[in-house]
C-alpha cells in the first residue's frame, strides 16, 4: 500500500501557517467564497498591473493558475457526478502554467477566466455536496466532496494572500 499524501490541514497548519486560511469552514461557505472569487481577486489586485511578483508567479500568473485549478477539481468531480469515473491524477501546477503561458494572459483576461472557472465549479461542487460525491485522488486517497471544497477554497484563499503581499511589497 502507498502512502497517502498530506493535504489540508495536516499539511498547512489549522489555521494555515502562512494565510490564516480556517479549515473548520463549511463546506457550503466554502463553496460560497469561491463563487466570489472574481470580486476578491479585484480586490486584492487593486491597481496592480499584473505584472508584479516577489520570487515565484506573478499576480496574473497566480490569477491563472486559480482558474485552472477550480476547472481541474470542476472537471473531475463533474466525471464522477457524470460517469461514475472517481480516480484523479494530480498535476504539475507549473508545467501547465508553462504550457497555458500564464506569463503572457493579461491581468484582466485571468480574472475573467477565473471568474467564469469559480462560477461552474461552486455549480458542481454545491451539486456533489448534495450527493456525496466521493473522488480517489492517486497520492492524497480519499477526497470527499467537502475535502475539496475546503482544499479548492484554501488554494483561492492563500494565493490572494500571496498577491496581498506582492501588493504589500509594490508599495
Amino acid at each position: 500500500m502507498s502512502r497517502v499524501e498530506l493535504w489540508g490541514a495536516p499539511l498547512y497548519g489549522d489555521p494555515c501557517r502562512e494565510c490564516g486560511f480556517a479549515w473548520s469552514i463549511s463546506p457550503q461557505d466554502a463553496v460560497a467564497w469561491v463563487r466570489d472569487f472574481e470580486q476578491h481577486a479585484r480586490v486584492a489586485v487593486g491597481s496592480l498591473t499584473g505584472d508584479e511578483r516577489l520570487g515565484g508567479w506573478s499576480v496574473a500568473e497566480y490569477v491563472s493558475h486559480v482558474g485552472d485549478n477550480l476547472r481541474h477539481w470542476s472537471e473531475r468531480v463533474q466525471a464522477a457526478r457524470l460517469s461514475g469515473r472517481t480516480q484523479v491524477a494530480g498535476y504539475d501546477p507549473d508545467a501547465l502554467g508553462d504550457a497555458r503561458g500564464y506569463a503572457s494572459i493579461p491581468l484582466q483576461v485571468g480574472l475573467w477566466s477565473a471568474g467564469h472557472a469559480a462560477q461552474r465549479w461552486a455549480d458542481v461542487l454545491g451539486a456533489a455536496l448534495d450527493e456525496g460525491v466521493e473522488l480517489q485522488h492517486v497520492a492524497r486517497g480519499l477526497q470527499r466532496a467537502e475535502d475539496v471544497a475546503r482544499n479548492n477554497c484554501h488554494d483561492a484563499y492563500h494565493h490572494l494572500w500571496d498577491i496581498r503581499r506582492i501588493a504589500s511589497a509594490s508599495e
